[in-house]
């Protein structure tokens, strides 16, 4: 059973961060999972969602006193160059988790290759999640650019890429052939402009491993032992995201998952030692 940390443990300190990397790596986990969105001037960088959210990042000032894109957050990441995104401090308190995450102040948004200079020298895989919808016109320059930077730091033998927008796997399959692609999906994205054109009707696991990915990883609320049996068939490892209650663990591991993304890989430990 792998432990994948979700935005690093983004239960205990803020999540997508060095900072929070690191302090994840020293916790210990197999795969460090993390979010890339593409800047204006085409640099990959880490955050959730495609627009700057003010739960997780929060504005300081304008990277030039007179720039009227000022404020940031609540905006496209791919409307900013990368000096109006670095202006944002990204190591705010998220209030869903007031009562266990601790605050890094002052803590920038990454770069993607800021991230792999940190994790390189570590033992542990990467799970880049592109951030694309169905809605673009296009995801090979997002998904080029992100693999580019893991290989200039010798890391695509350790990276996964993951998506809810299957296009990108079908991308991912021509760029690293011999690589995990992962297919994200969840209640709301159950339908053929999520799933790179496939029907979801003629089975899930049938229409993730016809879109180009080697893995498959749906919400936990869509995962049964039945959904695990098909996709070992197929040849398929499951993920299952994200789960943080330890009983929950625990029937996830009954079902014969794979690996399970958590904000608190400290419980996932602890439910695997019982």
């Amino acid at each position: 059973m792998e432990i994948q940390g979700h935005r690093g443990a983004r239960g205990l300190w803020p999540e997508n961060t060095v900072p929070g990397f690191a302090r994840t790596l020293e916790l210990g986990v197999d795969v460090l999972e993390l979010d890339v969105g593409l800047t204006a001037d085409g640099v990959p960088v880490l955050h959730h969602d495609q627009a700057l959210r003010p739960d997780t990042v929060a504005d300081r000032a304008p990277y030039r006193p007179d720039d009227p894109g000022f404020p940031y957050v609540g905006r496209p990441i791919r409307e900013l160059t990368l000096a109006q995104v670095k202006t944002v401090d990204a190591g705010i308190r998220h209030e869903r988790f007031a009562e266990t995450q601790t605050p890094l102040p002052g803590t920038e948004v990454p770069t993607l290759a800021e991230v792999c200079e940190l994790v390189a020298p570590h033992d542990v895989l990467l799970a880049v999640e592109i951030k694309t919808d169905p809605s673009w016109p296009e995801v090979e320059t997002i998904t080029a650019t992100a693999v580019k930077v893991l290989d200039s730091y010798g890391l695509t033998g350790r990276s996964r890429i993951l998506a809810f927008d299957w296009r990108v796997l079908g991308v991912a399959r021509e760029l690293l052939p011999g690589g995990d692609r992962v297919a994200l999906v969840e209640p709301d994205t159950l339908e053929a402009s999520w799933m790179a054109g496939h029907d979801p009707a003629g089975g899930l696991v049938a229409a993730a491993q016809a879109a180009g990915a080697t893995m498959i990883s749906p919400k936990r609320v869509m995962v049964t032992p039945e959904l695990v049996a098909a996709a070992h068939d197929r040849g398929l490892a499951v993920v299952v995201w994200t789960v943080n209650d330890p009983a929950e663990m625990a029937r996830y591991v009954a079902f014969g998952a794979d690996a399970i993304v958590t904000d608190y890989p400290d419980r996932l430990r602890e439910a695997l030692g019982r």
